[in-house]
């Protein structure tokens, strides 16, 4: 079988509206893929930067597949989450990005948006804080419904993963 070996860290995030920011993530991968070591899901620390808009989490990822196929190759989904002076967490962003498919190291950076509400939820959210979440969040990396959300840009979270790939030439995956 194939093996793939994932190293690297979420670096952080930048471009979002206020600082104090932590995030979740996790990894999703067709039926193909079986994981044999490491946390397919996690969340990093809340970073307050003293200085500019970055956040440093330089939170670990470690993850070793075994695969059959190439179908269903991992994927990234990203939760970015401001907490505020009173400890009340709220979304401020999803994004997902594939993870790379060549061997090496690789600089990647994961664009992330929020869902917009109606003016009301808007208005709410001014005035009280939350604000629109997915009741699925599947819908963060499958494009099935997602095309119908009325959405805004926020901002991006940096990744910096090491690829590490192993019998992929016996699936005709030159590496």
């Amino acid at each position: 079988m194939a093996e793939l070996h994932i190293i690297g860290q979420i670096v952080g995030a930048s471009g979002f509206p206020q600082s104090s920011l932590f995030c979740k993530w996790g990894i999703h991968t067709g039926g193909a893929w079986r994981l044999l070591s490491g946390l397919k899901e996690g969340q990093t620390q809340v970073d307050l930067p003293q200085t500019g808009d970055m956040a440093y989490w330089s939170h670990p990822i470690d993850l070793h597949y075994t695969t059959k196929g190439l179908q269903g190759w991992p994927k990234l989904h990203l939760q970015v989450w401001h907490q505020d002076s009173f400890g009340r967490c709220q979304l401020y962003g999803y994004g997902y990005c594939h993870v790379p498919s060549s061997p090496g190291q690789h600089t990647v950076r994961c664009a992330t948006w929020r869902p917009l509400g109606s003016w009301q939820e808007q208005l709410a959210q001014m005035f009280v804080g939350g604000g629109p979440q997915l009741r699925s969040p599947d819908l963060i990396y499958s494009g099935a419904d997602r095309y119908r959300l009325q959405t805004e840009a926020m901002g991006t979270v940096e990744l910096d993963l090491g690829i590490i790939m192993r019998h992929f030439d016996k699936h005709g995956v030159e590496c």
